[in-house]
């Protein structure tokens, strides 16, 4: 399958480690120009060096970017087209708001998840639009979590705003599709990443367990058996975002293995 990223601009967010650099580097493959951003330099610096090196394609480069900070956005999203001319491609990503229940947060709280998970996700699509609509077409995918289709336990600012991050893609599907402009919505299950890893131990902790066994416990309740690789989960975001996808949009898809057993 022809996937037509050959030279095409892309700008992963959130992309020095984790899903979002798998993703990066899936792109980096295709032949895209590739801009990733993250708040820490030297992890920057080092994922980039991986991609190139792994891909040998050069037109991989980043620029730091704090999300919850609207001045950076901009400033990335210009420094992408800058560097590449325009922008074909968003891919919407920020690490995961703290764990824990209702009670457990104030209002500070939620205004940094909702600027962190939802809002930064809003002012990222308003400033490549223009872009995109220039040229009548453009890929937009955001990253949130299975809890986008099952609540998960402990984790009610996940569960909050990765919902709103479904409704924004829905409406942003419907105005934007006469421009050619297609958005979706893609979240993980219990992918192998360092955030997940998180996650587990501190349900090790809560349960006065160790490890392996929340981990051993989690892969039973799997379909599949075992967490996701990130490629896995990288390949089917790059594709929502290919010259292949002509046609998907407002849509949410889960990989998981079979794990959410939610509609």
């Amino acid at each position: 399958m022809e996937l037509g990223l050959e030279g095409k601009s892309v700008i992963v967010m959130a992309a020095s480690k984790g899903l979002g650099k798998a993703t990066a580097l899936q792109f980096a493959k295709e032949g895209a120009h590739v801009v990733i951003s993250s708040r820490n330099e030297v992890d920057l610096i080092a994922a980039v060096k991986e991609i190139q090196e792994s891909t040998s394609n050069n037109n991989v480069t980043y620029k730091t970017c704090d999300v919850t900070n609207s001045k950076n956005i901009k400033e990335l999203v210009q420094f992408a087209a800058d560097k590449n001319g325009t922008i074909d491609v968003l891919v919407n990503n920020a690490g995961g708001p703290p764990a824990g229940g209702f009670e457990k947060f104030d209002d500070a709280a939620w205004q940094n998840a909702f600027e962190l998970n939802l809002l930064s996700y809003v002012r990222a699509i308003r400033e490549v639009l223009p872009y995109m609509q220039r040229q009548k077409r453009g890929h937009i995918t955001n990253f949130t979590s299975s809890s986008m289709k099952q609540t998960i336990d402990d984790l009610i600012l996940s569960n909050t705003f990765r919902a709103g991050v479904v409704g924004l893609a829905k409406s942003l599907s419907q105005e934007l599709a006469n421009d050619n402009i297609l958005i979706n919505t893609i979240g993980p299950g219990r992918i192998a990443t360092d955030r997940v890893a998180q996650l587990d131990q501190i349900r090790a902790d809560k349960l006065d367990m160790t490890y392996e066994e929340v981990k051993a416990s989690t892969e039973g309740s799997i379909p599949i058996g075992r967490y996701g690789q990130p490629e896995e989960f990288a390949k089917q975001a790059v594709f929502l975002c290919s010259a292949a996808n002509t046609y998907v949009t407002g849509q949410t898809l889960l990989v998981d293995g079979g794990l959410v057993k939610a509609l």
